[in-house]
């Protein structure tokens, strides 16, 4: 081994690998990326479909996740914020409540709403300064529950819960039941409560497209696929065996490592459908949500409320169904159109394209923020990363790359002084 200009590998070009490289460049090393795909970003895509930018589900950034303030470039990616609420339909009428301290123009609407009792409207505020004061380590450090015995202990109502929070974080944590750890809840409420859900304005492959854009002396090899890692080596498919002294696995490392004592990772799915309409029924950024048990629709958002590199020429509709109800294919979508009809009074022109996603968040329990480098390091040579190790957001994805980079960096410098 080259101490001084050892052979890196990173396994997988989404964000965690991505972070990898990044990490390394600056601390003067250079790596190879092996990607399985023909782009970068993992679960992070964009697709450019008759003119409409279509994401790989429905995928926001936090403004305020730390490590997205670290590693983005915020201004180049030209994020379009999203109102900071949400329109509840319901009984065929509409309301719309949100946080007037950030957004003046939800003030009355949010007063004013019935969905919410009074009460909880006041608890909803208690909340609010608590997260805010709350810090980061110390939300991770916090007995797990889970996210719906975390409210009703709080105190708040049935009808807030399943008219608000229920469809709201069913989004977010892509389960319908809330038992999601109180943990995430409580570090996304505060990422929520302290900036905006914004998208970049050509759509959410634009982070990882950014991270590429900025390597300097990173190789990545597309169409690149490993079979096994072993320290020392790197087998791809093909058979062709690659010398590698520090390999970075940052996607699941279950099927590359024949001894690799880790539970199989579970999964969250949904599906995200985006419909081409006339006319939108939410005039502004906000999300639409569907506070009704055994309905397919968790919630919707009108694409072209905000502005985009690439539009098709009408207004583009996503849908999310977190709970399919073990309907695919036309069936679903034929039913998906009748909600549209029936609780938001939606009339589509056609479908732009139906995405079945298996894989769209990793299902965690003992949710940690971020990783030591010690817990990156699975072998002398082969380090693991990606937010399957940690928690199923973008920040815990950057996070955990930088951990494993750094433990790399000091594992080769401690063979220089030895």
């Amino acid at each position: 081994m080259n101490n001084n200009n050892p052979k890196i590998h990173i396994i997988g070009a989404g964000i965690s690998g991505l972070i990898a490289a990044q990490t390394l460049e600056k601390n003067g090393f250079s790596s190879t990326i092996l990607e399985l795909t023909n782009s970068v970003g993992g679960r992070v895509k964009t697709d450019i479909i008759e003119g409409y930018q279509l994401d790989h589900g429905f995928q926001v950034l936090l403004t305020s996740y730390p490590a997205a303030k670290r590693f983005l470039d915020f201004k180049a990616l030209e994020l379009q914020e999203f109102l900071p609420g949400a329109t509840i339909f319901n009984s065929g009428k509409s309301q719309t409540i949100g946080d007037p301290l950030r957004d003046l123009s939800l003030l009355f609407p949010t007063v004013f709403s019935s969905i919410i009792p009074l009460m909880d409207k006041i608890k909803i505020l208690k909340l609010n300064l608590i997260l805010k004061k709350k810090r980061i380590a110390d939300i991770f450090a916090e007995k797990e529950i889970s996210t719906l015995d975390y409210l009703k202990n709080f105190g708040f109502s049935e009808q807030t819960i399943s008219q608000f929070f229920k469809p709201f974080f069913s989004g977010i944590f892509l389960e319908t039941k809330l038992e999601t750890s109180s943990r995430m809840f409580e570090f996304v409420y505060k990422m929520f409560g302290s900036g905006n859900a914004a998208l970049p304005k050509a759509g959410i492959q634009a982070i990882p497209d950014q991270l590429a854009q900025n390597l300097k002396t990173t190789k990545i090899l597309f169409n690149t696929k490993v079979s096994s890692v072993e320290d020392g080596e790197i087998t791809l498919e093909n058979g062709e065996v690659l010398e590698s002294d520090f390999t970075i696995i940052a996607t699941d490392a279950k099927h590359l490592i024949s001894d690799l004592k880790q539970e199989n990772v579970k999964w969250k799915s949904c599906f995200t459908l985006y419909f081409e309409t006339e006319k939108r029924v939410l005039e502004k950024p906000i999300i639409g949500l569907l506070p009704k048990e055994n309905s397919l629709i968790n919630n919707i958002f009108y694409n072209t409320s905000l502005e985009t590199s690439k539009n098709g020429g009408k207004e583009l509709l996503c849908i999310t169904v977190v709970d399919n109800q073990n309907l695919k294919g036309n069936e679903l979508i034929e039913k998906v159109k009748i909600e549209l009809k029936n609780y938001f009074n939606i009339d589509v022109l056609r479908l732009i394209k139906m995405y079945e996603i298996p894989k769209a968040l990793p299902d965690l329990k003992n949710i940690k923020y971020s990783l030591d480098l010690a817990e990156t390091q699975y072998s002398k040579q082969i380090y693991l990363a990606g937010d399957i190790l940690v928690n199923g957001s973008l920040n815990a994805a950057m996070l955990s790359g930088e951990s494993a980079t750094l433990a790399v960096i000091e594992n080769i410098k401690s063979n220089l002084k030895a």
